[in-house]
């Protein structure tokens, strides 16, 4: 019999794992609607729209009860990059810019609409904000963080627009700078080729939940046994 190894709330994924659940059980809302708070963290964006590449994406996002991210992030307070801790997280609002980032990138596009947008967001302590992201993103592979690269982009500046177009800017046309930067060789039907293959290779939902649970027979005790 091998000896089930024991369970340490402390360990590094367990902590980050509860992290990362906390986000799923926060209450969605709406992208446009984006209320006003403080505070640094980590976000997942969901897509509820109707657009042909994504259906099979939103098609599993209620608007009370998203399953399927189609993007994960983070927003780290000012100097967190270098280690400094200068704005806690009751001074910082860099979650709440990042998501609004975000918003007015969607807003721009010519085939997407912010209303077909909802987003979870929760405020964590520094130190807990890169392992929640990373346990999201590996847990849902998001198609804008492992397929669709480009989302999360900011405008190069000026002088650096010779690198080549993201994959999302050729999809979702819109951003003036990204109009500015190298084509890509790819077409739009090309990459909405690579979406519906990558979907329709997915063998279904990832589980609700970060903790592994045996199944139910393997724990239950039957009737009449102590």
């Amino acid at each position: 019999m091998n000896a089930a190894a024991p369970y340490n709330p402390l360990d590094k994924g367990n902590l980050g794992a509860s992290v990362a659940q906390a986000l799923l059980a926060r209450k969605p809302c709406s992208l446009g609607d984006l209320p006003s708070f403080a505070g640094a963290g980590i976000y997942a964006i969901y897509y509820t729209g109707d657009l042909e590449p994504y259906r099979a994406i939103s098609a599993a996002n209620s608007l009370t009860d998203p399953m399927v991210p189609i993007y994960v992030g983070k927003a780290v307070p000012a100097g967190g990059r270098k280690g400094v801790d200068v704005a806690g997280p009751s001074s910082t609002k860099a979650l709440h810019k990042r998501l609004s980032e975000h918003r007015e990138s969607i807003s721009a596009a010519t085939n997407l609409s912010v209303d077909d947008f909802l987003c979870r967001f929760l405020v964590v302590d520094d130190i807990w904000i890169p392992l929640g992201e990373s346990l999201l993103i590996t847990k849902f592979a998001p198609l804008w963080n492992s397929l669709i690269d480009g989302f999360g982009n900011h405008d190069p500046g000026k002088g650096r627009y010779n690198g080549m177009r993201s994959k999302w800017d050729v999809l979702h046309p819109g951003r003036a700078w990204a109009s500015k930067c190298a084509p890509r060789p790819e077409t739009a039907t090309q990459i909405q080729r690579e979406v519906a293959a990558h979907l329709a290779a997915m063998t279904g939902l990832p589980p609700p939940r970060f903790h592994a649970e045996q199944p139910r027979a393997a724990y239950r005790v039957k009737q009449g046994t102590r």
